[in-house]
């Protein structure tokens, strides 16, 4: 893997980037569609790759490791030959989807016992068998296993969580030096920040990822129900300590707002299921703000969806037919409304990319977002 910061803001900490891996050149700032079970939901690849312009997507350690199964992606070559899929790939460890089963698992300190939501069998995640699964899948990135604190939580929860997560990346670190990748392709694994809301917590768990130099490094246990201040300020505070030559990663995060704030910070790579979530429901982001689409205000205007949008269905449908489609609950309707959302999400940190370059991010920033965070 190869990182460059080819450009920094003046007036921020925004920084534009580029990040080779085994598939292919990710530029930054970007965001990763989520496409959890190998798959973006209501849309194919050759719209991620055309329409939406995706650089790099995202799957899912536990979903994938329950359906399909490991045994079925490993003789599909991974899960790049599974869904045809030739650019990069990052797979989160499924410590998220573990920590939000809280009823029906069980962490010890050898890892996490589990009961599948989709048949109630069984399973074990450990920081290794997380790691061979990654392995098997065959991400560009994966990810060390983690647990995520709940919000809120106290200070002593946070920093048990903390521990056993540094505990369990340690092993990972050693179980990923130890194994090789399976389908001739270099992996690299990031570590995850954890401490909850806490500056100390951060503060320690930030420079312990940092001292093992690892080819990136990720923050994770925020977007999970504190105030935006709240994760703006373990975001920045986390930024400062961890590495400026190496890519930074901001899991699960967030709305157009957050990430723009995020970027400000010196963040360079998102990821959120709300583009796609909302647009299954009928919320469209757009450069003006915010659309629910089903709205009676809608029923009868024939303007484009976003004038000038990013996606080629921005121009080609109205806000009438679109609406129409979801009151009629019409399939095409999450196609529109997910290509629709994506293509902005893309079009965004392209633009912010472009305006780190120019050095009128800050600006640029300043001004849409207001725009970006008003209910139309």
């Amino acid at each position: 893997m190869h990182f460059k910061v080819e450009a920094i803001d003046s007036h921020s900490k925004a920084r534009a980037c580029s990040l080779s891996l085994a598939h292919g050149k990710v530029h930054t700032p970007v965001f990763m569609p989520v496409g959890t079970a190998g798959t973006v939901k209501s849309i194919d690849q050759q719209d991620l790759i055309h329409d939406v312009k995706a650089q790099i997507i995202l799957g899912n350690t536990y979903h994938l490791m329950l359906r399909p199964g490991t045994e079925v992606l490993q003789k599909a070559g991974g899960l790049h030959g599974f869904m045809n899929w030739n650019k990069p790939i990052l797979t989160d460890s499924g410590g998220y989807q573990v920590f939000s089963l809280s009823e029906t698992r069980k962490i010890t300190e050898d890892g996490v016992k589990f009961n599948s939501h989709i048949d109630g069998s069984k399973h074990i995640l450990s920081p290794e068998s997380a790691i061979d699964i990654q392995r098997i899948i065959g991400a560009d990135i994966i990810m060390a296993f983690d647990e995520c604190t709940p919000h809120p939580c106290t200070h002593h929860q946070a920093r048990k969580s903390m521990e056993l997560t540094h505990r369990w990346l340690t092993r990972c670190c050693i179980h990923f030096d130890s194994t090789e990748p399976l389908y001739g392709f270099e992996q690299v694994m990031f570590p995850i920040v954890q401490g909850s809301v806490y500056s100390d917590l951060r503060k320690e768990s930030a420079q312990f990822i940092a001292d093992l130099d690892r080819d990136g490094n990720a923050i994770g246990g925020l977007s999970v129900g504190e105030p935006a201040e709240a994760m703006y300020e373990m975001t920045e505070l986390v930024s400062n300590i961890l590495p400026h030559d190496k890519p930074r990663y901001l899991m699960g995060v967030g709305t157009p707002v957050n990430i723009l704030e995020s970027i400000a910070l010196g963040v360079d790579m998102f990821d959120c299921v709300m583009p796609t979530r909302n647009a299954r429901n009928g919320m469209l982001f757009t450069r003006n703000g915010i659309i629910n689409i089903r709205n009676e205000k809608w029923k009868e205007d024939f303007s484009p969806i976003e004038a000038g949008g990013a996606s080629f269905v921005d121009e080609y449908y109205s806000k009438a037919y679109l609406r129409h489609l979801f009151v009629s609950k019409e399939m095409l309707a999450a196609r529109i409304a997910t290509l629709h959302n994506l293509a902005f999400y893309l079009w965004l940190v392209t633009e912010a990319r472009k305006q780190i370059i120019h050095g009128t991010f800050k600006e640029w920033k300043d001004k849409i977002v207001p725009e970006l965070g008003r209910r139309i």
